[in-house]
């Protein structure tokens, strides 16, 4: 079966940040570059969208500067996004008891998602939802990619808690490539053919695709 699902390790970024107004840009930014770095730019507005739902519940109801933690990882064929704050107070969806404002976002995250809900926690409580990755589905060897890079990363001490720019990115793909041809080498094998065998592999998907 094929998906985000057989990636190991698992693909999952966490983003600490302050719940307030001026915050809600970077956090979508930093939502959508790590969207393009798994191979999933075809779910980001509606996950920029969630987001921003998300964390302007918690400076609605939880306060404004209030420490959260936003979540997102893929599972098998959906995005699960987390907003993790320290209030036990579980939203509700807009009723007649409560004003316009009231839980609106909420309708719009039930409508925009496949699934969502609201998990209590030990610090505080967790609202999520998970977003249809069908069609992000075709990028598999790009998430694959990004998972091995991350992982790359992390062994090399070039990890960070920050979203990596796309440089930053290329920078460790290509030292990656560089290592593997040692590995190729250090095996007897020849890293020109070795590249010349990717590279026709790539050609044959990319043309299929």
């Amino acid at each position: 079966m094929s998906g985000f699902g057989n990636l190991k390790p698992q693909l999952r970024s966490v983003m600490p940040f302050e719940a307030a107004p001026a915050e809600l840009r970077l956090l979508r930014k930093k939502t959508r570059c790590t969207l393009e770095h798994w191979g999933a730019l075809a779910v980001a507005d509606e996950t920029e969208l969630a987001v921003t739902e998300l964390a302007t519940n918690v400076i609605k109801h939880v306060g404004e500067g209030a420490a959260a933690t936003l979540v997102l990882e893929p599972r098998r064929d959906r995005l699960r996004v987390e907003l993790h704050d320290k209030s036990h107070a579980v939203p509700r969806p807009a009723s007649a008891s409560c004003d316009a404002e009231c839980g609106r976002g909420l309708h719009l995250l039930a409508a925009m998602s496949l699934e969502w809900g609201t998990l209590v926690t030990a610090t505080g409580k967790a609202v999520w939802c998970e977003i249809s990755l069908q069609s992000a589905q075709h990028c598999v060897r790009v998430q694959r990619a990004a998972a091995l890079l991350d992982e790359y990363r992390r062994v090399t001490g070039t990890s960070s808690a920050i979203v990596p720019t796309q440089a930053v990115l290329k920078d460790s793909a290509t030292d990656a490539i560089a290592d593997l041809l040692h590995w190729f080498a250090a095996q007897g094998g020849d890293p020109d053919e070795a590249l010349d065998r990717a590279q026709i592999r790539y050609e044959a998907e990319a043309g299929a695709a």
